[in-house]
């Protein structure tokens, strides 16, 4: 744990200005980007301190979205993925512009809706090394990508592994009226592009809102 600076006290909370929003050590912040038009700097508050004249300062970890490490953004990265990493700062409580909810990735892909403020994050990334954690996660499709819960995928109904329509040489429109699916491994091309009629059931169709 940081010490407080000579001077400075900690102080339990911080109410973000012109708003009734109140910030407490362990949420997550949007902050003031250095450049206009610009995303928000994503952080998570570590600290908030006080010099007893309403100058507020709080420590914060800075979360990195993908076109910032190195690498650069990938097919698999989702557009409200971000990295947890261990770059800390000191920053003037002033440039918090509102909260934000970092979620797992778990409970992100659980979401009903995905609002502004709600993004996600699966790694940890050490700037000075470019090193991630975990540095492997599961992955799917005759591609063998990670998931992208921005994407659509379904799921074959022998060996129960999910696939990019594409990959497929399915486009969206047909996924959503199969019957079943039978992936190339395990059936003929005119088994896997038999359709039925609607209704039709989605239970083999995954996306962002239903993946467990």
């Amino acid at each position: 744990m940081s010490k407080t600076r000579p001077g400075k006290r900690d102080i339990a909370s911080y109410t973000i200005r012109g708003t009734n929003k109140v910030v407490k050590v362990g949420d997550c912040v949007m902050m003031r980007p250095s450049e206009i038009n610009s995303a928000p700097y994503i952080a998570r508050v570590d600290k908030i301190e006080s010099d007893g004249r309403n100058n507020v300062k709080v420590r914060v970890r800075w979360y990195y979205r993908p076109e910032e490490s190195a690498g650069g953004r990938r097919q698999f990265h989702g557009a409200k993925e971000l990295f947890l990493s261990d770059h800390h700062d000191i920053q003037s409580a002033d440039t918090i512009e509102g909260k934000c909810n970092v979620h797992t990735f778990k409970n992100y892909t659980r979401l009903e809706n995905v609002g502004p403020e709600d993004y996600y994050c699966r790694f940890e990334y050490k700037p000075t090394t470019g090193a991630f954690m975990p540095d492997r996660v599961a992955v799917y499709c005759k591609c063998e990508m990670p998931y992208n819960p921005d994407d659509l995928m379904i799921q074959c109904d022998e060996c129960k592994d999910w696939y990019h329509p594409a990959c497929v040489d399915l486009t969206i429109e047909q996924v959503k009226q199969l019957d079943y699916f039978i992936c190339y491994q395990h059936g003929s091309d005119e088994d896997v592009k038999k359709l039925r009629k609607p209704p039709f059931s989605n239970d083999k169709v995954l996306s962002k809102r239903q993946r467990k």
